[in-house]
């Protein structure tokens, strides 16, 4: 039987950097270089966060590194 759908593309992972939250019933993570903090908090339960690293496809920040950037408005 002929079939029109394309195959799909392979797309390209990498081992990265993620932080994951310790919380047994919490399933949150997040990519390092998308964190705004070294240590960040789960934005789900606020509970501390763990490093460690999963297979993910390739994504670019094109923002650069958002540890660098300082927090808040400062008020004169």
């Amino acid at each position: 039987m002929y079939n029109r759908k394309k195959p799909l593309e392979e797309i390209p992972e990498e081992n990265t950097k993620v932080w994951t939250c310790e919380t047994d019933g919490c399933n949150s993570w997040m990519r390092d270089n998308f964190a705004f903090d070294h240590v960040p908090t789960c934005l789900m339960c606020n509970a501390p966060m763990v490093s460690g690293e999963k297979m993910l496809p390739i994504l670019t920040n094109s923002n650069g590194d958002l540890k660098t950037l300082k927090k808040g408005t400062p008020i004169m």
